[in-house]
């Protein structure tokens, strides 16, 4: 069994067995229940399989898992775990909703995988807006919502959320189009719908914008999801970094957010699953 280093027992607990069967052990930390948190697989997924994965999460006390196709959506269900943010409908970051040509398969890919994933019970999943390949912001937003406007209605009657997903231009991902709040708001305000919001990346406004807590405060309606990491480095988000984690996460639950809030750092140092434990610990509040 994987245990976070240096943490210690809460106040020598017994180990109790969740829904799952698997057994809570006690030198992970016992969490607050203000934030349901979650954590990306992909970032663990040379150390774990998927299953092995879900039993970590459990053990740590996360309620989500992020960014699994519906391939793996029967494992969390096994454990008990929602998927935070699902995949598998879009084509790429670079290939999404501001260019017509990529329509014809988003339409097809989210028409078929949105009743997918309702019918497990999970309402996230991502998309992007794609590169803008010298078109200009406000024919971006209008192609944008073309698209997107075409899928409200199965994602309205099935209540899945489509989430576009805010990333940083500088760094990442040059040349992506969603790259400020303020443009991913405004598409939000075109296609008209509860059922399409974004993804606040935190790591990634940092680097386009700042500002972080009156951002996220004053857009609170147009959001649907959360992810961290620290910066520069897009590591732990620990004193190493220019966030602080902690404000950030006491904002966002003034804000009456009640879904998920997925660790998405890259850890610097192994084991990777000890990282999560105390990244975890730092958003607990």
């Amino acid at each position: 069994m994987l245990m976070g280093a240096g943490l210690v027992s809460t106040n020598n607990l017994p180990n109790f067995q969740l829904d799952s069967g698997v057994a809570r052990n006690t030198k992970y930390p016992l969490l607050k229940g203000n934030i349901n948190h979650s954590a990306c697989y992909w970032v663990y997924q040379k150390d774990f399989t998927v299953d092995q994965f879900c039993q970590e999460a459990k053990k740590i006390g996360l309620k989500a898992v992020d960014l699994l196709g519906k391939n793996d959506w029967a494992t969390l269900k096994k454990y008990g775990l929602n998927c935070g943010m699902a995949n598998g409908a879009e084509i790429s970051l670079y290939e999404g909703f501001n260019h017509r040509e990529h329509h014809p398969k988003l339409i097809e890919n989210y028409t078929e995988l949105i009743p997918v994933l309702a019918s497990y019970g999970f309402n996230n999943i991502i998309c992007f807006s794609g590169a803008r390949k010298g078109i200009d912001d406000e024919t971006g937003l209008t192609v944008c919502a073309e698209g997107l406007k075409r899928l409200m209605p199965l994602a309205e009657k099935h209540k899945v959320t489509v989430t576009m997903e805010l990333l940083n231009s500088k760094i990442d991902h040059r040349d992506y189009q969603c790259d400020h709040t303020a443009w991913g708001v405004e598409l939000c305000k075109r296609v008209g719908s509860d059922r399409f919001k974004l993804l606040y990346d935190i790591y990634h406004m940092q680097i386009m914008e700042g500002d972080l807590i009156r951002t996220l405060t004053e857009n609170a309606a147009y959001i649907s999801h959360y992810h961290t990491g620290g910066v520069p480095g897009r590591h732990e988000i620990d004193e190493s970094q220019e966030i602080y984690y902690p404000a950030i996460m006491r904002a966002i639950i003034k804000t009456g957010y009640k879904g998920s809030v997925a660790q998405e750092f890259i850890p610097s140092k192994k084991p990777a699953i000890d990282r999560l434990v105390e990244c975890i610990k730092i958003c607990d509040v």
